[in-house]
């Protein structure tokens, strides 16, 4: 029996277990990969507070296992399968076991969005990337594609001008969305050239990506585009399919209040995976946080 259960390990899952931990709480952390989520994958974070010259994902997320472990939090790492968390007793089943807890603090994040095209699921991995840190080595001199218009695409895209010899940023607009200073970034970089107004109808190739079909969405045309690699940057999709009974809105994501209390008692929902404005790290550090203290001031009470 754990008095806190966090399910993800991911900034707010480790910032969660680092506050309840320290407050004395038997904490268990839940993740189905590595510590640190998406912003383990993150290649360089510019805008923690603290790191003025910045601070490689990897690390800083080691950082924070390291810092929750310390205090005796401890982590298994298996998926979640399904949870019953109406009753005072939760309990969690995972590929591994069935885990009891007093409280739950639903910190699951969420997972690259899909383009949806054909060719996509057939050369995932041979080709077709979502994570640029992990896949940009093997496209040394390569010519690759980057779809997306926002601050991970924008990002990534100059990441993989370390590897690739072109990066064409493929965008259904007529302007990216990144923030200015990425935008400025890419612009001046010689490596990356821009397809605006344009969507992906086709990912083609033999064993691997050779190409993509094209489609202009102002006037109808399409065109073929020899490509080694294409990574998708178009949003996420929230990690929620295994959750019964919490309350999620029209995209999936869990509704909260101010204290990061969903609908049902003893349960809270913490970064990327809940409704909220803004999806960064410093984001994710403040939920983990509430939903902590939120979770404290539950058990005290029961």
């Amino acid at each position: 029996m754990y008095e806190v259960a966090i399910i993800g390990g991911g900034p707010a899952g480790l910032t969660a277990a680092l506050y309840t931990a320290r407050s004395g709480r038997k904490t268990i952390i839940i993740e189905r990969s590595m510590p640190g989520g998406q912003a383990a994958l993150t290649s360089w974070i510019e805008n923690f507070p603290g790191f003025p010259e910045g601070v490689s994902g990897p690390d800083l997320m080691m950082k924070f296992y390291q810092q929750a472990s310390q205090f005796g939090a401890e982590m298994i790492t298996e998926d979640v399968v399904s949870a019953d968390l109406r009753d005072d007793v939760k309990i969690i089943k995972t590929t591994g076991r069935a885990i009891e807890a007093m409280s739950v603090i639903i910190a699951s994040g969420a997972q690259a969005k899909k383009l949806g095209v054909e060719g996509e699921e057939r050369f995932q991995g041979r080709g077709v990337s979502y994570c640029a840190t992990c896949d940009g080595a093997f496209f040394k001199d390569k010519k690759v594609a980057v779809v997306g218009g926002g601050d991970s695409a924008v990002e990534e895209a100059i990441f993989l001008t370390k590897f690739a010899g072109e990066v064409h940023i493929i965008h259904r607009r007529d302007e990216l969305r990144a923030t200015r200073i990425l935008q400025e970034r890419a612009l001046e970089n010689p490596k990356i050239k821009f397809i605006y107004n344009t969507v992906v109808e086709e990912i083609k190739g033999n064993k691997g990506v050779e190409k993509m079909l094209l489609k202009d969405v102002k006037t109808g045309e399409l065109r073929e585009e020899a490509m080694d690699g294409v990574f998708v940057f178009i949003g996420t999709v929230p990690n929620t399919h295994w959750l019964e009974g919490v309350d999620l809105n029209q995209g999936g994501y869990i509704q909260t209040d101010d204290f990061l209390k969903t609908n049902l008692p003893g349960v809270f929902a913490a970064g990327d995976v809940r409704e909220k404005f803004l999806r960064q790290v410093s984001t994710a550090v403040g939920d983990g946080a509430t939903a902590a203290m939120s979770a404290e001031r539950y058990l005290g009470e029961k």
